[in-house]
């Protein structure tokens, strides 16, 4: 199977792609997250990604596109709250599952997945709900249960660790969350 593997960032890719090969399937990355914000971190994310996969031997395809004013305007259309969590999440599933869907669709992959539903933290359901709706076939692999495994491997790789979902609200709960903060 020809399978494009969606990235949010290289920690969360970890258990993900090992999982992945366990089944002998060996994906190629796709990066796409628009979300994340401030450039900073994109960049961070982005680099961190690039230099994991080359050290792992895996394809990327990179749709580089920071936009903070695309996402905004983009994301503050939708429908109910623009400002609820559940809002924003929904958007920015939908904006990378797409883009996943169609780069497979373009690139001649059999199917499309993605990082997202390694981490407990998201929604799990609706992820799929998306990812699911694609005109493209869609791997679902419950990727949680390897979770803090990935991680463990990516601090002990190195790997720039993430504080913060990525965009800015999640930047903005993660600081206010904290004691002091």
């Amino acid at each position: 199977m020809k399978l494009l593997l969606h990235v949010c960032c290289a920690p969360c890719s970890v258990s993900c792609i090992a999982s992945l090969r366990d089944e002998g399937i060996e994906p190629a990355l796709f990066w796409y997250n628009p979300n994340i914000h401030p450039f900073g971190e994109y960049k961070k994310r982005r680099d961190t990604l690039l230099s994991y996969a080359a050290s792992r031997g895996l394809e990327v395809i990179i749709k580089d596109q920071y936009g903070l004013r695309t996402f905004l305007s983009a994301f503050s259309a939708e429908k109910g709250d623009p400002w609820s969590k559940e809002t924003r999440c929904a958007y920015c599933y939908r904006t990378r599952l797409e883009a996943a869907a169609r780069a497979a669709d373009e690139n001649g992959f059999d199917a499309f997945s993605t990082t997202l539903l390694v981490s407990p933290y998201q929604n799990h359901a609706l992820i799929c709900k998306i990812a699911e709706s694609q005109a493209v076939p869609f791997l679902y692999r419950d990727f949680r249960p390897r979770f803090r495994e990935g991680q463990k491997t990516a601090r002990e790789t190195g790997l720039y660790m993430q504080k913060y979902c990525g965009c800015i609200f999640s930047e903005e709960e993660a600081a206010t969350s904290k004691p002091g903060g």
